[in-house]
């Protein structure tokens, strides 16, 4: 069974910094390109940032450029996302997902995802 598991998230004030990490299990982790979303009340879940199975290909979407880093260590079987100068319009509950379809940045191309953590940012 895969199991997906996010940690890391909190409640954090404008400008500040958080590390999310996601730990695998029941898969091959090293096979799977893996993602970042989000999703805020009254949104879609949209895309955040994802790394190709050998970690050699980042891509993230424009409102986080330069403010998140995505990694992996996949002996670990862990995928972190490093967020700084984090916004209030970052806050939203953050999922990490697993592909073997490239590093795409629509949800459906996930096959597996974890049940989410979330990041409050205030004002």
């Amino acid at each position: 069974q895969v199991q997906l598991v996010e940690s890391g998230g909190g409640l954090v004030q404008t400008g500040g910094s958080l590390r999310l990490s996601c730990g695998a299990s029941g898969l091959t982790f090293s096979s799977y390109a893996m993602g970042w979303f989000r999703q805020a009340p009254g949104k879609e879940r949209e895309f955040v940032a994802a790394i190709t199975w050998t970690g050699g290909t980042t891509r993230y979407a424009d409102s986080v450029k330069g403010r998140f880093t995505i990694s992996r260590d996949n002996a670990k079987k862990t995928v972190a996302l490093q967020m700084i100068s984090l916004k209030p319009e970052d806050t939203a509950v953050y999922y990490c997902a697993a592909t073997t379809l490239g590093i795409g940045t629509t949800p459906r191309l996930y096959a597996y995802w974890g049940q989410g953590t979330q990041v409050t940012v205030s004002s």
